[in-house]
């Protein structure tokens, strides 16, 4: 009979305090819990309580999903449910997301996950891909494949080492503040397996804060765009699926690229 492996609790309590970077005492004074409780929590000697598993949680700012995992470690069934995007208890949400998406037309905008699987995507995301890419599709749903497979979005990326070594560095960043999570792992693992991709890349330093704004140069021809990306997430989320979510949005960085993704869009049938 086989039996799924489940980490105890307090080696991920431990794993996610030193991925965060504090002492136990740090820990347990912002806590507000004695240093000696969490030391036996941590190795076990204690068993935490559900309560007290999600106030360490909040104290060290654990994703939803990774809270989950905790409780289950901690002898206690998920707290925060994981509802589809398309699930009816998610309707108001999915419909300001659909607002989002129209209002940046007539530049892209996608809604991703955290493993960085483009879920929705607006009108003008489809125009732009389509001009780009010469009709092609994608043969990835996932943004870092298509931006690291030399057979799909890459080759019209003009500033491709630029671009891919800062989304490697998100990725490096959300391996290490997220030590349980083996999807980005592996998401990791393959994307560095790509062809041409510097063997310097494995070692990408955590320490440095990834761009607050990037710029995206894509080329067809003789017509150049250029973006800047911003990020959206939601505030104090109570579901996995809406925690997991961020919404990128594209803009225009000169009158050239504005020009043309207004012209695209008046042409679109």
């Amino acid at each position: 009979m086989s039996s799924t492996h489940v980490t105890p609790v307090g080696s991920l309590l431990r794993e996610w305090r030193t991925t965060r970077r504090m002492s136990q005492l740090d820990l347990a004074l912002t806590a507000e819990i004695s240093a000696r409780h969490l030391s036996c929590l941590e190795t076990g000697k204690a068993q935490p309580s559900r309560e007290m598993v999600i106030r360490l949680a909040d104290t060290l700012g654990v994703p939803l999903r990774e809270r989950n995992t905790w409780l289950v470690a901690a002898g206690y069934a998920p707290f925060y449910p994981e509802r589809q995007l398309a699930a009816p208890e998610l309707a108001q949400v999915r419909h300001a997301i659909e607002c989002i998406l129209e209002q940046q037309e007539p530049y892209p905008a996608f809604v991703l996950n955290r493993h960085w699987e483009v879920l929705m995507a607006n009108g003008a995301a489809a125009r732009i891909n389509r001009f780009v890419m010469r009709g092609r599709e994608s043969s990835h749903t996932n943004m870092l494949r298509q931006i690291f497979d030399p057979n799909d979005f890459r080759q019209v990326i003009v500033n491709w080492e630029e671009i891919a070594s800062e989304l490697l560095r998100h990725l490096h960043n959300e391996v290490a503040s997220s030590p349980s999570d083996q999807q980005a792992r592996a998401l990791l693992d393959e994307i560095l397996a790509y062809p041409d991709v510097p063997v310097s890349w494995r070692q990408l330093s955590t320490e440095k804060i990834p761009s607050p704004l990037m710029t995206t140069v894509l080329q067809r021809d003789d017509q150049r765009l250029s973006f800047f990306s911003t990020i959206t997430t939601f505030g104090t989320p109570r579901d996995v699926t809406l925690d997991d979510l961020h919404i990128e949005s594209c803009f225009p960085v000169d009158e050239e690229t504005a020009a043309f993704c207004q012209m695209l869009k008046r042409k679109d049938p």
